[in-house]
């Protein structure tokens, strides 16, 4: 796979995060990629594991989504800058739903291998989230 075809697969990626969709996940997503993620000790993984980390973003925010701002690609490794957008309408690290929207960076860095991603590294922006949320003040 080029730099480019694996940009290509990215904006995919995009509609799997948005959708939640398990057949795109099986379609991009190694059986045993492996996602690290800052709230986990252990990465998660495979389709599974990135499902359910959707699973808890959207637990506290059900319209959240995602828009690709930039990404860059070198080889097998695709550098991409995210906006979570979403609203704040359930329980979310221990913070009740307040009603409130979010706006929110995110970068992740992710390998592929085959046409399907084999890992990821996501640094989402969550001091600015808890911020937003009303968990912590500034």
């Amino acid at each position: 796979m080029t730099a480019e075809s694996n940009k290509l697969l990215m904006s995919r990626f995009v509609e799997f995060i948005n959708t939640a969709d398990e057949t795109l996940a099986n379609e991009l997503v190694a059986a045993d990629a492996l996602f690290y993620a800052p709230i986990r000790p252990d990465p998660l993984i495979g389709p599974r594991g990135y499902i359910e980390i959707l699973g808890m973003m959207r637990s506290g925010f059900p319209d959240i989504q995602w828009t690709l701002e930039e990404m860059v690609a070198e080889n097998d490794t695709v550098a991409a800058r995210f906006t979570m957008c979403g609203t704040h309408e359930a329980p979310f690290f221990g913070v009740p739903a307040g009603g409130k929207k979010i706006q929110v960076q995110a970068v992740n860095f992710y390998r592929f291998q085959n046409g399907k991603i084999v890992a990821e590294r996501g640094q989402p922006d969550l001091l600015t989230l808890l911020k937003q949320i009303g968990a912590i003040s500034d």
